[in-house]
């Protein structure tokens, strides 16, 4: 698949912003000045990157001041891409759960994630190709945030990243946790421990799964959108040691 630009601007820090397709995705790329830059790819829920544009740039400029590129594409079914009944169908489902505060079952977690993840990954790797191949962007790779069991699949089946930052705030499927063990690149997971919509157990019990030597859990008070300001210094930090 081909990464065509469709825009630019130079943010006021002097970062390069440029919309791209790749093929039939969208995708955004953030440059810093000092080029060739390691990359850091930038996962979000499927809310659409539109919706999570806001959040998203922050964290580009975030990295892009430490010397990073970060990159982020539209996941399957989000956005403007093609609507996908089969996921639209598992989030009502799930919605429909949670709002009658019945337990979530590991059907319902299992059509919600799994199709996604294996949608998505392959993506990733297609992004992960064509971002590689510019001259401003060197190695190595990091992966940061999003639907964590994509983060989980992409550091199994993906050797060019070599170290990764989960955000413990989805529903994980019970075949993840067997991936979780083939996962030995550096990691640093982050948990709201009162995350309202997030089993901290199962949080818990995957970071004990992951097959990582360096592996570092960072727990936090407060619910899912309370993350503290310092908690995102510390991601920084732990990408600066790993790909700098």
């Amino acid at each position: 698949m081909a990464l065509h630009f469709t825009s630019e601007q130079r943010l006021d820090d002097g970062v390069l912003e440029r919309a791209f397709t790749l093929g039939e995705i969208p995708g955004i790329l953030w440059t810093p000045a000092s080029a060739p830059a390691p990359l850091i790819l930038l996962g979000h829920p499927p809310l659409g990157l539109q919706k999570m544009y806001p959040r998203l740039v922050a964290r580009a400029r975030h990295a892009a001041a430490d010397g990073f590129a970060a990159a982020t594409i539209e996941l399957p079914g989000s956005g403007d891409r093609p609507r996908w009944a089969a996921a639209e169908q598992a989030r009502d489902d799930l919605r429909r759960t949670m709002e009658a505060g019945e337990p979530v079952s590991d059907e319902t977690i299992d059509a919600l994630v799994l199709p996604l993840v294996d949608k998505a990954v392959p993506e990733w790797q297609a992004a992960l190709d064509a971002l590689l191949s510019l001259p401003e962007i060197g190695g190595p790779v990091g992966y940061s945030g999003g639907v964590i069991s994509i983060g989980v699949r992409l550091a199994v089946v993906e050797p060019r990243i070599s170290a990764a930052a989960f955000f413990a705030g989805s529903f994980v499927p019970r075949a993840m946790f067997e991936e979780a063990r083939q996962v030995t690149i550096p990691l640093h997971v982050l948990l709201q421990w009162d995350d309202e919509g997030n089993d901290r157990q199962a949080a818990l019990d995957l970071f004990d799964a992951f097959g990582s030597k360096e592996k570092s859990l960072h727990a936090n008070m407060g619910g899912h959108t309370g993350v503290p300001q310092f908690a995102g210094d510390v991601a920084a930090q732990f990408f600066t040691r790993h790909l700098k």
